[in-house]
């Protein structure tokens, strides 16, 4: 089994959204939603700790994901959980909420659950103690925030630094106000570009995930710092303005960023309808052909890795067929050495490229 970084996952927004206990036997946890109508997900996770540890994933970047828009995404579609499981009705219930969710990562690094990594001798250490021990030391996290309608003002980001942030998205989905997200278009905000220099000024890594097109180019233009895209895929396979051009590609490559693949089915098939198509349309070689577009734009194995989002709204329902739970991840490991990739490189993709990159951008 091959050591694993996952770059994208909502853990404290599962337990505290959606009312999860993410340290259960993932099918135990399937067992206790099964009756649950709230949505299509119920009963169809694939993503627990005990479920993470039984597939290599020794690193996460875990996130705190808490909205301030007056009218919930859910209403919008009609569908999902509560609205109060993500969107607030403005930046300081969002701020408040989303310290809740960090207040859980603390409860499970009490228990001896989780690890925060802030620093990189943080994770050279944690990297060791895995490696020496896979199966009693606590899974490693950094924390991430998705949309940064938390940080209620430009010049609060430093707070959440001291609390252990360290990569942040700027908008999640629609207008926030700092930038637009998924399925909107427009600039980055005075605001955000605000938030830019602050980030920038601390050392945040800047993850440009969930960016409009024009706010993506200007975010780029306006910060010289480490970037990052936890979860995103080629929109060359997969035309939505949710994935990204080769365009865009290109300069993150020319950045040395690292851009995470993520298992949203919506983002490997084409066509793909919410809760009407089927999963059997796609499998988890689809997974492998964003991998290699991302490499043969490169060149080279070092830009892309897993940032699988597994818990972020959706469950098998939404998952390519072959992928039941997290653990699952492991068969990508024959199926990038079926198209040609050597050890070194499926290493690369599972676990190398991502801890290179925060070995150099964590502060020392």
């Amino acid at each position: 089994m091959r050591t694993l970084i996952d770059g994208h996952l909502d853990l404290a927004w599962n337990a505290l959204g959606w009312d999860r206990d993410v340290t259960l036997d993932l099918d135990a946890l399937n067992g206790r939603e099964a009756k649950l109508t709230d949505h299509p997900a119920r009963g169809r996770a694939t993503t627990t700790l005990p479920e993470m540890r039984r597939g290599g994933v020794a690193v996460c970047q875990a996130t705190v994901l808490c909205r301030a828009k007056a009218v919930s995404r859910w209403d919008e579609f009609a569908q999902g959980p509560p609205r109060a499981n993500l969107d607030w009705c403005n930046q300081d219930i969002a701020s408040a909420a989303a310290r809740g969710q960090l207040a859980y990562y603390e409860r499970l690094e009490r228990r001896g659950l989780l690890r925060p990594i802030r620093t990189r001798s943080e994770l050279d250490d944690h990297w060791s103690r895995w490696d020496a021990d896979p199966a009693t030391t606590p899974i490693g996290f950094i924390l991430a925030m998705e949309g940064c309608d938390p940080i209620v003002e430009p010049d609060r980001a430093d707070e959440w630094w001291d609390l252990g942030l360290r990569s942040a998205n700027l908008a999640h989905y629609g207008a926030s106000r700092y930038a637009v997200g998924t399925g909107g278009e427009g600039p980055l905000t005075p605001a955000g570009r605000e938030l830019l220099r602050e980030f920038e000024r601390l050392g945040m890594i800047l993850d440009v995930t969930h960016l409009s097109d024009e706010g993506f180019f200007q975010a780029l233009d306006a910060f010289s710092g480490p970037v990052l895209a936890s979860h995103n895929n080629c929109r060359a396979l997969v035309p939505a303005q949710r994935q990204f051009s080769d365009e865009q590609l290109k300069l993150l490559i020319a950045r040395d960023a690292v851009v995470g693949v993520a298992l949203d089915a919506w983002m490997l098939h084409p066509g793909w309808v919410r809760h009407e198509t089927s999963r059997s349309v796609v499998g988890l070689e689809a997974l492998v052909d964003h991998i290699d577009h991302v490499c043969q734009l490169a060149g080279d194995d070092r830009h892309v890795a897993i940032g699988s989002d597994l818990d972020g709204g959706f469950g098998t329902e939404q998952t390519p067929t072959g992928l039941d739970r997290i653990s699952d991840l492991q068969k990508l490991d024959a199926l990038l050495a079926a198209r040609g990739y050597a050890d070194a490189a499926i290493d690369a993709v599972f676990h190398g490229n991502w801890l290179r990159f925060f070995r150099e951008h964590l502060p020392a």
